[in-house]
């Protein structure tokens, strides 16, 4: 009887191994921490987020994000560049461990994945040629014709107020389509586009208005148990960020003011 009991206690304790074997191999900042190397997908194109210097070297608020959270867990950064619209599907598909390029927390999105606590808060504004009259509003963006990057907030929005949106690559791109009277607007994020305007004052481009309320910037994570951990530890980043001043002295470096503190509601 004892060996009878000795035997099915060792069998119980080997299924308990080789359960947490899996939970460990389905666990994905038990991967990152494992390879040592924290994926993290961006544009690389849309400044001052992520983007080039003179030297061609990556760089920007959201770059320094990325290292951040990456030292917090122990691990190296490792930056993939792509076009917006592929960044999703390469995370989908497990080529990249996150996304990090100034994401909207919207509510199409969040039913695909979990997002991280939010990290900044941004307007959108809407932009049109120095001549232009017609577009004053959102709303008048009805029966218009909108230039911004594939599957991105701002062209769904823009197609909520009923434009239609031409597709492009990069903020400068959306930039130029305007300009050209390719474009009637565009929208972008608030400071992107005071970015582009501080860097290219002779553009014959205005900001006609913004959205009332701030749209949280956040990472997403591929949904479900595997990433739980790891949301866990970058919510815990955010935090150290935070509170250590961090968050603010990169916003302040990258953007001229803290876009990263929660916006008080009006009374």
């Amino acid at each position: 009887m004892k060996r009878i009991i000795a035997i099915l206690c060792a069998a119980a304790l080997c299924l308990c191994l080789g359960a947490g074997a899996l939970a460990a191999e389905d666990d994905l900042l038990a991967q990152v921490q494992d390879k040592g190397v924290l994926t993290i997908a961006m544009e690389g194109t849309w400044a001052p987020w992520t983007y080039h210097n003179e030297d061609d070297e990556l760089v920007g608020f959201d770059v320094e994000v990325g290292q951040y959270i990456a030292q917090y867990l122990g691990v190296e950064a490792e930056f993939i560049e792509g076009e917006w619209d592929g960044l999703f599907a390469g995370m989908d598909s497990k080529r990249y461990d996150m996304v990090i390029n100034g994401v909207d927390v919207t509510e199409e999105r969040s039913e695909k994945y979990d997002f991280t606590d939010p990290y900044a808060y941004i307007r959108t504004a809407l932009v049109v040629r120095e001549d232009n009259e017609d577009i004053k509003s959102f709303e008048d963006l009805d029966g218009k014709t909108t230039s911004n990057s594939i599957g991105s907030t701002y062209m769904e929005l823009a197609e909520d107020y009923g434009a239609t949106c031409e597709g492009v690559d990069s903020l400068g791109e959306t930039m130029q389509m305007v300009q050209s009277g390719r474009a009637d607007a565009t929208l972008n994020a608030e400071v992107s586009v005071l970015d582009y305007l501080t860097q290219q004052p002779d553009a014959p481009l205005k900001i006609v208005a913004y959205t009332e309320e701030a749209n949280l910037v956040s990472i997403p994570l591929r949904k479900g148990e595997e990433t739980t951990s790891l949301r866990e530890a970058v919510n815990e980043a955010i935090a150290a960020m935070r509170e250590d001043g961090t968050l603010s002295a990169l916003s302040e470096k990258y953007f001229g003011s803290d876009i990263t503190a929660q916006p008080q509601a009006a009374d």
